[in-house]
């Protein structure tokens, strides 16, 4: 009896060394209940020379989960025919599993249970009420707001002497977890100004600002003033003609010239980025060493 015994409390012996490691952040506790169903195989292993065949079992959850660790009761029938004669089986017990990786969709989970089992043979006057214990191997599938199903192998075992037998049961178990938690109000939008863009074109190799950059200048001026616009951004770019270095530089002269002109007409340089893009962002794609006119500009950006 000893070596039964062990066998069925080493499943749960497994998940010590592990559940120091197991994380449960994203998880609440909470109570769930289940309906479970499956087969039973039932081996009369000191019922001489009795044939069993492979029978069902059905039966209910109810428990609390700590998040890693759970305690459960669990009622089930099982019923199996013995040499042409019905078995029907009324156990009850009380499981307490651990579930690895609570953070995944699929958690496995190992527990060990212990309980009572009544059992008769119809027809036979043959019944009683034994001490039993099974040893409990799943994998649990979380679906959509509390629900969950399981898959689990249960090992039990009575202790009636001389009568002593084994079911090896697998079950399927669909379920609810309560208090499972709403899913995140989105946050609200940011209310804010669209930001408003100008654009500034250059004369081929030129930084000089000619009169028609000099009338979009003063409208972007006008319009962060009148519309609060406290930060202005101003890139300056060149088309493919010339060498990248030379580009760069000739952008960056290109958006110093307007960020003068916008000083000019009021707007404070603390507020004022420049920033030189050279031929790296064209308007219009071109072929290196191709002049476009569209490509010469400097963005200016109200924010």
């Amino acid at each position: 009896m000893k070596t039964k015994l062990g066998a069925v409390v080493a499943a749960a012996l497994i998940a010590a060394p592990l559940a120091a490691n197991a994380q449960s952040a994203t998880n609440l506790p909470g109570f769930y209940v289940g309906a479970e169903g499956g087969l039973n195989w039932l081996n009369l292993r000191t019922f001489g020379n009795a044939k069993e065949k492979l029978g069902f079992a059905a039966g209910a959850v109810v428990g609390y989960d700590f998040v890693g660790p759970r305690v459960e009761l669990e009622p089930v029938y099982r019923y199996n025919k013995v040499s042409g004669f019905k078995m029907h089986q009324y156990s009850a017990f009380v499981n307490v599993l651990y579930d690895f990786m609570t953070d995944s969709v699929i958690s496995p989970h190992l527990g060990i249970g212990a309980g009572i089992n009544y059992w008769k043979i119809k027809g036979t006057g043959i019944s009683t009420t034994d001490f039993a214990m099974q040893g409990i191997a799943g994998v649990a599938l979380k679906i959509s707001d509390g629900f969950y199903g399981s898959l689990d192998y249960k090992f039990m075992n009575t202790f009636a002497k001389g009568k002593d037998f084994q079911n090896h049961t697998a079950m399927l178990t669909l379920g609810y977890k309560f208090g499972a938690p709403a899913p995140a109000a989105p946050p609200p939008p940011v209310v804010g100004p669209t930001p408003a863009q100008y654009i500034v074109f250059f004369d081929f190799d030129r930084a000089t600002l000619t009169a028609q950059a000099q009338a979009t200048i003063k409208q972007a001026a006008d319009a962060a003033k009148s519309g609060n616009r406290t930060r202005v951004g101003v890139t300056g770019h060149a088309d493919r003609a010339g060498g990248d270095a030379y580009n760069m530089a000739l952008s960056l002269r290109r958006a110093n010239a307007v960020k003068d002109a916008l000083v000019r007409e009021g707007i404070p340089a603390t507020g004022i980025t420049v920033v030189g893009r050279g031929e790296s962002q064209p308007l219009v794609p071109t072929a290196d060493g191709v002049r476009e006119p569209q490509n010469r500009r400097v963005e200016i950006v109200l924010q």
